[in-house]
């Protein structure tokens, strides 16, 4: 596990699930809470889950629901910023760095679905033991 925290993406969501957790400690929408810390929690646990599987097929089904976790966690930043349960800078900021996460692991899925259909394996994302 010591080679996924060289994989930039998942480094980077993990910054944004604590800042999220940071930010939102004092917040009484105890129902919007909840589901943005779940829904950017999500996205570096399903990274992480992704990176450990075997296939590359598997590694991209994966990587597909972190970016899924994007939009939704997208979506209700900004919905948390018009509902006034985010500062307007934070959200921007939050939603910039969502979107790039997104873009990010759009990459890796082409990736993953290239490596598949060559058949070929790839070193560029194996975990080591």
């Amino acid at each position: 596990m010591d080679a996924l925290k060289n994989l930039q993406v998942w480094r980077r969501a993990c910054r944004l699930s604590v800042d999220l957790y940071t930010e939102l400690a004092q917040c009484r929408e105890f129902g919007f809470k909840d589901q943005v810390t779940r829904s950017a929690l999500s996205i570096p646990s399903n990274i992480a889950e992704g990176y450990e599987r075997d296939s590359m097929k598997e590694r991209a089904r994966f990587f597909k629901i972190a970016k899924g976790s994007c939009g939704e966690l997208w979506t209700q930043i900004l919905i948390g910023k018009e509902a006034g349960f985010l500062t307007g800078q934070f959200a921007t900021q939050v939603a910039s760095e969502t979107r790039e996460l997104s873009k990010m692991l759009h990459g890796l899925i082409n990736y993953c679905n290239k490596v598949n259909q060559e058949g070929r394996s790839s070193s560029a994302l194996e975990p080591s033991n």
